[in-house]
């Protein structure tokens, strides 16, 4: 038989639980201070938040400037044509290093770094900076993936390489988000690591030859040896 005690326990901790669950709730709202700028806007800060960056951009869409705006109400504003064309084009290529370096941040592998960048350049080609890296969107552990098709491949007798074999990736990955399907390039890439297929069994071989290389970096066998001899 359960005592009143303990019920008025049990409803005490729910009660706590309940309360906890909704103070989390409630701290995860966030709350916007309206303020006015010198020069009559009014713009919304986030809790916490003390200026604001804006890319100032013509009816075309055309950037034109940039402006700060601080939560203390004082706004600064650049245009480029202040500037000389040599500095606009080395902040050009300033920007452009900054937004290549995320895309291969968190990537511990160089073959790795070398297909972010070469996935971000391509996206400046063809006029699409605003594209933000989506979660599961990593490059980490890609270039082994790629390896190992362009092998499972040859082994078929069909040689392909490694731009034929990303752009054929990166198509499935467009199609699949013009379909409303939920496929990141870390689900389409980890496709190729089961480890029943031809493929999931090159990978398993690169990555252990890559370990091994990484790891021997002294005669195990000769230590053991040595361990193992009569003293």
């Amino acid at each position: 038989m359960i005592s009143a005690g303990t019920l008025s326990r049990k409803h005490i901790a729910m009660s706590e639980t309940t309360t906890a669950t909704e103070a989390k709730a409630a701290k995860k709202a966030t709350v916007y201070l309206d303020v006015t700028m010198t020069d009559g806007r009014v713009v919304k800060f986030p809790e916490k938040r003390k200026t604001d960056k804006t890319i100032l951009e013509d009816a075309a869409g055309k950037a034109y400037g940039v402006r700060f705006d601080f939560v203390n109400g004082e706004t600064r504003t650049l245009k480029f044509d202040e500037l000389s064309e040599t500095l606009c084009l080395y902040a050009c290529g300033h920007g452009i290093a900054q937004k290549a370096g995320d895309e291969y941040s968190g990537v511990p592998e160089v073959d790795d770094m070398v297909l972010a960048v070469d996935e971000i350049f391509t996206r400046l080609r063809a006029g699409d900076w605003a594209a933000a890296r989506e979660a599961g969107d990593s490059m980490a552990g890609a270039s082994i993936v790629i390896r190992a098709i362009m092998e499972d491949l040859a082994n078929r007798g069909v040689t392909r390489t490694v731009e034929w074999v990303k752009d054929f990736l990166n198509k499935k990955l467009e199609k699949a988000k013009a379909a409303g399907e939920k496929l990141s390039r870390n689900d389409l890439y980890n496709s190729f690591r089961n480890p029943t297929t031809p493929t999931g069994k090159i990978i398993k071989r690169l990555e252990e030859e890559k370990l091994a290389k990484a790891t021997a970096k002294v005669n195990t066998d000769d230590y053991l040896a040595e361990m193992g001899a009569d003293t």
